[in-house]
């Protein structure tokens, strides 16, 4: 493990562990149950349970019953495509990186199953569930070390993968920068989806550049153009027409996101996500 991402990881663990403290001992709300039905109400039974709904219409106090206590599997699902390959304060990878083990730690802290899941674009490798912080750390550092250059992640594909292989109901991140067009329509059917958007800011706020020499990192295509305001006018309104249509899809399929840009501290987002306080 080389040292950037050890310093990484060890951050990333206080935080979750010493930071998410008192009123936020988890990203991950809910109790864990299922529901199984409704009886009316009994002495000594626990009026967090009421249903005021059903107790207003019915006249009647009732409560909910439900089946054991069961954990929640969360999946982090990294579309690993070479767009990753840039960032001007850091990678976009290595926050795609941090952002998993945030979720890794947190699901271990409170004692579900962890499943991370890279997808680039050939291949989707699905690691086993785990509940142990070396679980975490693997993960993380195979997504710092995946080779994405050269690789482009179809959205819809991941998508129709993922549903194969993530058998049991999950909260589901989908972590990537969302470049590509996606449909995740499939997925919000069987799964809580929350979608993760990893940006950097000159992406979408670029500056003109004049004469430049791209180099399409999935493609590995090269153009020399020039990169003027006018082209940049141009690239600023395609790329916010492309996240208004996902911003769309999203909502569509109540699919919560969060957007986080490489100058920024993936835990104090994810928190706010969830409701909490940093």
């Amino acid at each position: 493990m080389n040292k950037r991402l050890k310093t990484l990881l060890i951050k990333t663990k206080r935080q979750v562990f010493s930071e998410m403290i008192g009123n936020n001992p988890s990203l991950f709300h809910g109790e864990g149950y299922d529901f199984s039905e409704l009886r009316e109400y009994q002495v000594g039974d626990d009026i967090r349970k009421i249903d005021w709904t059903i107790t207003a219409k019915l006249q009647k106090p009732y409560v909910k019953l439900f089946h054991e206590e069961r954990e929640l599997n969360i999946v982090a699902a990294c579309m690993m495509g070479g767009s990753l390959f840039f960032g001007t304060h850091r990678i976009k990878q290595e926050v795609v990186a941090e952002v998993a083990a945030v979720l890794g730690y947190s699901a271990v802290k409170n004692g579900d199953l962890f499943t991370g899941a890279i997808l680039n674009g050939q291949t989707a490798d699905v690691m086993r569930p785990t509940k142990k912080i070396f679980g975490v750390n693997r993960f993380a550092e195979s997504i710092h070390e995946e080779k994405v250059l050269g690789k482009k992640v179809d959205y819809l594909d991941a998508s129709r993968q993922l549903f194969r292989r993530i058998k049991r109901k999950s909260i589901l991140f989908i972590i990537g920068d969302f470049i590509a067009e996606t449909d995740l329509a499939v997925l919000s059917k069987k799964h809580e989806v929350i979608a993760v958007i990893v940006r950097d800011r000159f992406e979408e706020h670029p500056m003109p550049l004049g004469r430049v020499h791209l180099v399409d990192p999935e493609t590995g295509e090269t153009l020399q153009t020039n990169f003027d305001k006018r082209s940049v006018r141009q690239y600023r309104k395609d790329i916010v027409a492309s996240d208004k249509a996902l911003y769309r899809h999203l909502g569509k399929y109540r699919i919560r996101f969060v957007k986080i840009y490489t100058d920024e501290e993936p835990f104090g987002k994810l928190v706010k996500l969830f409701g909490g306080r940093v």
